[in-house]
């Protein structure tokens, strides 16, 4: 079906909006304005920190949670909310480069996850949206499906319901392949985890917001300095922030990166078939519906680029838009939104102790795009470590892991890749005189530095300095999203200079304005 072309330049006249943010009240928990001292402190407060901080206050715990701008606005508040085991092509992967003992630990720790959010949302009669669902990958290609095949083995043969599939119910999607997983969910993710964070803050527990986290002292005990110089001194420490903000031990700018994807949610004269899907060939489109107060959404995902990285991000969009339009018949694009993935070198997160030279302190990261289930192995994993001393999916998931050395070719890739773009953005050509319209963004060179150029709505000229505060790498525009995106380490920051995204915790400079 041919989508309207007045539908898709309304649909670009108002911002990205995620529906999850839209649809769910904003919090207004305090700042840290005085120091404190707790049992443990957690960075972050995403799905990972917040179910760390549930989980760590039921062990009789005094947390306090540090985010940096509102809990659950990042990448949690950006995500497509599947609750699957179902990775991609993960466990044959695993059982591949790493063995069947780890590829069973990697499954039935999120199989596990899966169970533990049913339970939680049981045991506290939590609304958010949970529907059961079969979870499917599936391929339109003849090259994927001996893959397809070995996934099955692979999945099935450590206990979860896999099976394989000859068709989907798309007709206008005829694949070559699939495979089905039982059991598994979807949900409404702030739904879910607002009532969670309402459940931390007394008896010694603490949420803060606007708290952003700039330093890390000691380790017995750690110290925890935010923006305001206030500190939280405590004797252990999760590191939850997404990508981690502490850059002193383990080099992990080295082994993560990140990872932008694209999200539309659709309006369609089609009643979707229930089930979650995702294809397995790049570019990849995941699919699934969510209900809601505008009748049924159809969810349609994927677009994925190294952040700060995108030729054009607004054709991201765009494809997805062609995609829809291919396979439903499309009446209203209510909501698009982006998210912001970490990747590691193995596909696998890092979770566990941060390194072995920094005892009591935890790091949970790397969740690729499937961060339903793993923050919650995240919290449960932590959860024991810092209890008992030891997890039974430990090893899988330890940040220093001996079959690390597996992902040696993608070590070098991608540290090369990021000596390119350093490289590439200090010595490319700029223009000094350049006619920049309202809406726009531009790199100039003005009185003899790289800087950021954004005209807004009114016609008020925005410049900043487009080094990186992370590392110095130099940043590119993001159309999508107006934003000066890092092609190195993937911080992002607003025209004006505010940090969205780290591992940065400085803002950019600005400088001096011109008025229109």
């Amino acid at each position: 079906m041919e989508i309207d072309r007045k539908m898709i330049e309304e649909t670009f006249i108002k911002p990205p909006q995620s529906f999850w943010l839209d649809s769910t009240p904003t919090t207004n928990y305090p700042s840290l304005e005085e120091d404190i001292k707790v049992d443990a402190a957690i960075i972050g407060g995403g799905m990972a920190g917040i179910s760390c901080a549930y989980f760590l206050k039921k062990e009789g715990l005094k947390v306090a949670v540090l985010e940096g701008d509102h809990v659950l606005t990042g990448t949690t508040g950006h995500t497509t909310a599947k609750i699957t085991s179902q990775h991609h092509l993960i466990y044959a992967k695993i059982k591949n480069q790493m063995g069947k003992e780890l590829a069973r630990q990697y499954g039935e720790a999120n199989e596990t996850a899966t169970r533990m959010i049913e339970t939680i949302i049981r045991e506290h009669h939590i609304d958010c949206d949970f529907v059961p669902q079969p979870a499917f990958i599936y391929t339109q290609q003849d090259q994927y499906v001996e893959q397809i095949q070995d996934e099955v083995d692979a999945a099935s043969g450590i206990g979860i319901e896999a099976s394989y599939v000859e068709d989907i119910p798309f007709p206008s999607i005829p694949i070559k392949a699939g495979i089905r997983f039982d059991g598994q969910a979807q949900f409404h993710p702030r739904k879910y985890l607002l009532p969670l964070a309402e459940s931390i803050p007394g008896g010694g527990s603490h949420i803060f917001e606007q708290s952003r986290v700039v330093d890390i002292d000691g380790g017995k005990p750690y110290v925890i300095i935010t923006d305001q110089g206030k500190r939280v001194t405590a004797e252990k420490l999760i590191i939850a922030s997404h990508y981690p903000c502490y850059n002193k031990a383990g080099l992990y700018m080295t082994r993560i990166y990140q990872d932008r994807s694209y999200v539309i949610a659709i309006k369609s004269l089609d009643q979707f078939p229930g089930g979650m899907y995702i294809s397995a060939e790049d570019p990849a489109r995941s699919l699934r519906a969510q209900r809601t107060d505008l009748g049924e959404l159809i969810l349609v995902g994927g677009e994925s680029h190294k952040t700060g990285q995108g030729v054009d991000t607004q054709g991201h969009y765009g494809a997805l838009i062609q995609f829809a339009g291919d396979h439903f018949q499309v009446e209203g694009i209510p909501y698009r939104w982006s998210a912001q993935d970490c990747m590691t070198l193995d596909g696998i997160p890092y979770i566990g102790q941060f390194t072995s030279k920094t005892p009591n302190m935890y790091l949970a990261t790397g969740f690729a795009k499937w961060g339903m289930t793993n923050s919650t192995v995240a919290a449960m994993l932590l959860r024991d470590l810092i209890i008992t001393g030891k997890s039974p999916w430990q090893d899988v998931y330890h940040p220093s892991r001996g079959t690390i050395t597996s992902s040696a070719k993608n070590f070098i890739v991608e540290n090369f890749d990021v000596a390119k773009h350093f490289i590439g953005g200090k010595t490319a050509p700029l223009p000094q005189d350049v006619e920049i319209e309202a809406g726009e963004g531009k790199i100039i060179e003005k009185n003899g530095q790289r800087t950021g150029a954004y005209r807004d709505e009114e016609g008020v000229l925005h410049l900043v300095d487009t080094t990186c505060t992370h590392l110095g790498c130099e940043l590119n525009w993001n159309s999508a999203e107006k934003s000066w995106d890092c092609p190195c380490h993937g911080s992002r920051f607003s025209y004006q200079g505010a940090i969205i995204d780290g591992p940065t915790v400085k803002p950019l400079e600005p400088l001096e304005p011109q008025e229109p």
